[in-house]
C-alpha cells in the first residue's frame, strides 16, 4: 500500500484515523526532540493523545540513560509519562538476560554507558566496570598485557553488551572478540542502528557512527551474529504486550523517522505505523520505496506520513 501524507487526507479521514488506535508506540530522538529540546508541537500531541483516552509508550533504542533519566526528561520538555511507560534498549538488554536464566554468578562486559550498568545493577546481574579495558595495553602484536589481573581473560564472563559509546575504540573490539571465543557467551546489540542524527552549532543536521557500526566491527571480528534487542525486533512491542495485555497491535500506533527500526518494527508486529520527517528519512525517499522492486524496502513504506507530529494538533476527532 502506497504512503499517505496527512496533508493530503480529508479531515474527516484523519479523525477517523485517529479514532482507528488506542495505544501509541513513539521513537524519541527526531521525533519527539532533537538533542536537549522537543520539537514543536510534539509534547502537546503526546499530551492530547492522552487527553484522548490513548497509552503512551516512549521506545528508544538509545541505551546510554537508564529510565529515571529518560523521566526526568519526558517531564522536563513537557511530555510527561509514568516510569513504566518508557521503555529503552537498557531495560531491555538486562530483561532478556534476566527473563533467558542468566548465571548471576557470572559477568558481563558492556560495551557502552552507565545506563546498562545501572538497569543491570536493578536485577542484580554483575558486569565489568565500564573502561577497564583502558587499562589494558597492547603489544605490537596485539597480545594483551595486565588482562589477567582486571579480569579480562574471566571466563565468568558469560554476555558481551554492545551500546553506543563516544570512546568507542580498537580495544573494545579486541576484548569482546576475547570474550565471544567462548560459544556459551552471548553477543547482544541494544540496536542495529547504523547512524544517528544530530545538530551542531548552527542547527544544522549531521548523521553520526550509531550503535550499530560498532555492533557491525564487533560482529565482524569475532565471526558472532548478534542478538539484537532494539528496534525493529519485535521484542519492544512484546513487552508492551507483556505488561499490558490489553493491547492490541492492529490498534497501536507506532510512531518514527526511520523506517529500517521504527517503521519496520510495525511491520513486523501488525502495526499501524506513522513517520514523520524530524529526523532521519524524508518523505522522499519513501516515495523511493515505494516504485521499488525489492520487496524489502517496500516493506519500509509506512502507512501516513507527517512533516512533523505537531501537525496533527489541528485535528481534532
Amino acid at each position: 500500500m502506497p504512503c499517505t501524507h496527512i496533508n493530503h487526507m480529508s479531515d474527516e479521514d484523519v479523525k477517523s484515523w485517529l479514532n482507528s488506535f488506542d495505544t501509541v508506540m513513539t521513537d524519541c530522538d527526531g521525533v519527539l526532540w532533537v538533542g536537549a529540546e522537543a520539537i514543536q508541537g510534539s509534547p502537546q500531541v503526546i499530551n492530547r493523545f492522552r487527553e484522548l483516552g490513548k497509552r503512551v509508550f516512549f521506545v528508544t533504542n538509545n541505551s546510554t540513560k537508564h529510565r529515571r533519566e529518560y523521566k526526568q526528561k519526558v517531564d522536563t520538555l513537557g511530555f510527561g509519562g509514568d516510569l513504566d511507560e518508557i521503555i529503552g534498549t537498557a531495560y531491555l538488554a538486562a530483561s532478556y538476560l534476566e527473563d533467558c536464566g542468566f548465571d548471576k554468578t557470572k559477568k558481563v562486559y558492556v560495551v557502552g554507558s552507565a545506563g546498562i550498568t545501572q538497569e543491570l545493577d536493578d536485577v542484580g546481574i554483575q558486569y565489568l566496570p565500564i573502561g577497564v579495558e583502558e587499562r589494558m595495553s597492547i603489544t605490537t602484536d596485539l597480545n594483551l598485557l595486565g588482562a589477567e589481573d582486571a579480569g579480562l581473560y574471566s571466563k565468568d564472563v558469560n554476555a558481551v553488551i554492545i551500546g553506543f559509546t563516544r570512546s568507542f575504540s580498537l580495544l573494545h573490539i579486541i576484548y569482546a572478540t576475547k570474550f565471544l571465543t567462548n560459544p556459551n557467551c552471548l553477543l547482544i546489540a541494544d540496536s542495529p542502528d547504523p547512524t544517528f542524527s544530530m545538530r551542531d552549532e548552527n542547527n544544522v543536521k549531521h548523521q553520526c557512527p550509531g550503535t550499530g557500526s560498532m555492533v557491525a566491527a564487533v560482529e565482524t571480528a569475532a565471526g558472532r551474529k548478534p542478538i539484537i534487542l532494539g528496534k525493529p525486533n519485535p521484542l519492544m512491542f512484546e513487552i508492551v504486550q507483556k505488561r499490558h495485555p490489553s493491547v492490541k497491535p492492529e490498534r497501536t500506533l507506532m510512531i518514527g523517522d526511520r523506517a529500517d527500526t521504527d517503521i519496520l518494527l510495525g511491520k513486523n508486529c501488525g502495526l499501524q505505523t506513522l513517520m514523520v520527517g524530524t529526523g532521519v528519512h524524508s518523505l522522499e525517499k519513501v516515495k523511493d520505496w515505494e516504485t521499488s522492486t525489492d520487496s524489502e524496502e517496500q516493506r519500509l513504506v509506512p502507512d501516513k506520513f507527517a512533516d512533523r507530529l505537531g501537525d496533527l494538533l489541528e485535528y481534532h476527532p
